[in-house]
């Protein structure tokens, strides 16, 4: 046990160990999304450097985006079967080893192979499926809350780390970007490995609310690939699953894949700089983490899905309105990020809520990260297709337009969700 984590201790005192472990998760979670954060500010520089073309880039970045949701069954049921602690630290360490590497490179394949396919499998497995299966382990109260939290920190690792990249890839050169990415990777395994338990029975301590008297959590064992896919054989079978991860493919394209992906290039063909593309996005970033942490706390008390209708419907007018943004002053760009930064992320509480009512605690970790799985899936489409519709039209006017019309049809598909009633569960 690590030092500091005696039962004694944490049951003599007021504040539950839950919180520690929220807030260290947050930490690593944090770490991800500057890693998740940075090829955004490496497309131009790479452009530069290689001579590589956009379409080229935006491949690699796509296969990063697939990976890293395709990780999140994978990981969820790894972490039932190894741990959580190990399976954090394995993939901490790789991401610090392939970004490092990826300083090194000079050909496209060693760019697939970094930031493409080991930089996105390290990732998702330390992202949104983390913080799901900490949550559902930690806490049987204030569960919308404290997903709410985690899920801000992927506005915050945004607002810490965008600028501070984009002014390095700027001043410095990009190879700091990676230098720097890399090493928060490796500040943030220390604190797993000493404050990071696999869960509150270890500690002899039960989940955060739950009654003294009730059973503990049953836990999945057995061979991580096979939990995973048992779990998406099942899943396949209930209508609310296809709604929740064709919205989520929505969310995924329309945030991360799009935006995070393209919107500094998009302000670079508007005359703004890289700086100052990332000085707007860490702006959405500081909305972001208001709106996400007050998504959790509503979602414990309304419909999640009147909830995710309006985050849906506000992204996809945003959206709309974006082209239009550039060049109208304080009415154009600040009025944008405020709206759209209030969403970037707020759908992942109710998300997880209604996996967790549809599938059942010990379930829907590993459910919620096939769902994550739609998200990243979506975002390789759009991170990809952005780059070819700006590749052959000269703008990215039609691509911007066509995601806020995604952004509409996902606010439709959401309010249909948990129309079946609970007999459409799997047993």
């Amino acid at each position: 046990m690590p030092p500091g984590l005696h039962p004694r201790r944490w049951n003599s005192e007021r504040l539950h160990y839950a919180w520690v472990t929220l807030a260290v998760t947050f930490l690593v979670m944090l770490v991800t999304a500057g890693a998740r954060a940075a090829p955004g500010v490496l497309l131009r520089p790479l452009q530069q450097t290689f001579g590589w073309s956009l379409a080229t880039i935006s491949g690699a970045l796509s296969l990063n985006l697939a990976l890293f949701g395709l990780m999140g069954p994978f990981a969820a049921a790894a972490m039932q079967h190894f741990g959580v602690r190990r399976s954090v630290l394995a993939a901490l360490g790789l991401l610090g080893v392939a970004v490092a590497g990826s300083g090194l490179m000079h050909a496209r394949w060693q760019l697939w192979l970094l930031w493409g396919a080991a930089v996105g499998a390290c990732t998702g497995v330390t992202a949104m499926t983390l913080g799901a299966v900490v949550v559902n382990r930690w806490f049987a109260a204030r569960r919308g809350f404290a997903m709410g939290l985690l899920t801000a920190s992927t506005a915050t690792g945004q607002l810490v780390f965008l600028p501070a990249l984009a002014a390095l890839a700027e001043h410095v050169g990009w190879r700091a970007v990676v230098v720097t990415v890399a090493v928060a990777a490796a500040l943030v395994i220390p604190l797993v490995l000493l404050f990071l338990p696999e869960g509150p029975e270890s500690l002899g301590l039960r989940r955060l609310g739950e009654a003294a008297d009730a059973p503990p959590m049953p836990m999945q064992r057995g061979n991580p690939i096979k939990i995973a896919f048992d779990a998406l054989r099942q899943a396949l079978r209930v209508r609310d699953f296809w709604l929740l991860f064709g919205s989520f493919f929505i969310c995924g394209a329309t945030t991360n894949g799009y935006i995070g992906t393209h919107f500094i290039a998009m302000c670079g063909d508007q005359g703004l700089s890289a700086v100052q593309g990332a000085g707007i996005l860490a702006t959405m970033g500081v909305f972001d983490l208001f709106g996400t942490s007050l998504s959790g706390w509503l979602c414990d008390r309304y419909d999640s899905r009147i909830l995710l209708f309006f985050y849906y419907g506000l992204r996809g007018l945003a959206l709309i309105y974006l082209p239009s943004a550039f060049g109208l002053g304080y009415f154009g760009l600040p009025v944008f990020a405020m709206f759209y930064g209030l969403d970037w992320v707020a759908t992942v509480p109710p998300t997880v809520r209604l996996c967790n009512d549809a599938f059942g605690t010990q379930r829907a970790p590993v459910v919620f990260g096939w769902i994550v799985a739609g998200h990243q899936l979506g975002a390789a489409f759009a991170a990809l297709m952005g780059g070819v519709l700006r590749s052959a039209l000269g703008s990215y006017t039609l691509a911007t337009t066509l995601a806020g019309m995604l952004g509409i049809i996902a606010a439709i598909l959401v309010l249909r969700i948990g129309r079946q009633g609970r007999s459409a569960q799997p047993a």
